[in-house]
Formats: C-alpha cells, structure tokens, sequence
C-alpha cells in the first residue's frame, strides 16, 4: 500500500512540475506549449525538447480536455489521453523527486 501511495505522490509532483513549466512558457511566449517546436537554432531546438519533455502531460490533458469539450470526443478518449498523461507523470516526477532529494542531500 505505501508503495502505491508513493507512487501517486510522485506522479503529482510530475504533473505539477509539467502544469508549472507548461504554465511559465505560456506565461513568456503569450502562446500555449505545444508538441512541435521551433528547429530554426540549436537553442530552440533543446529548449523544444526539454519543454516536451516535462511539459508533455500538462499538452496532452490541456488538448483532452479541449477535444471533449469544444470537438466532442468519446469519453474513451479522455480516459486513454489521461492514462498515457498519468504514466508520463509518474516518470517525469521519479527524476523530479530524485533530483529533489539529491539538492536537498548536497545541501544538508
């Protein structure tokens, strides 16, 4: 049981890590994150992939969420869209938590 409860606290931290940086871009671009980016400069180029990266959960339920409400999309498709957004969390927060604990270890 303590493993599954830590599991879902890790997968929160993914997704609150992907919710703020997804956030933040929006923030400075004035435009919302999505899964193609700019390739014109090797800048744009790693600053897309690390967006892509941590940001994919909070694209994938922004876009299920939009494609139920506005284009009326099958329940199955916000359950598969939110499953895949979930796992995606739970590895993004494992390297969140991990690289947490390491400051906090380096600091202490």
């Amino acid at each position: 049981m303590f493993e599954l409860i830590l599991a879902v606290y890790i997968a929160c931290a993914g997704f609150v890590a992907a919710g703020v940086l997804g956030s933040l871009y929006q923030l400075l671009t004035k435009e919302p994150p999505r899964f193609n980016f700019s390739i014109e400069s090797l800048t744009g180029i790693v600053s897309g992939i690390f967006m892509v990266l941590f940001a994919g959960p909070f694209i994938i339920m922004r876009n299920a969420i939009r494609g139920r409400r506005i284009e009326n999309r099958p329940l199955g498709w916000l359950v598969a869209s939110s499953t895949i957004a979930g796992m995606w969390s739970l590895c993004s927060g494992l390297l969140v938590v991990q690289v947490a604990l390491g400051l906090a270890h380096s600091l202490a």
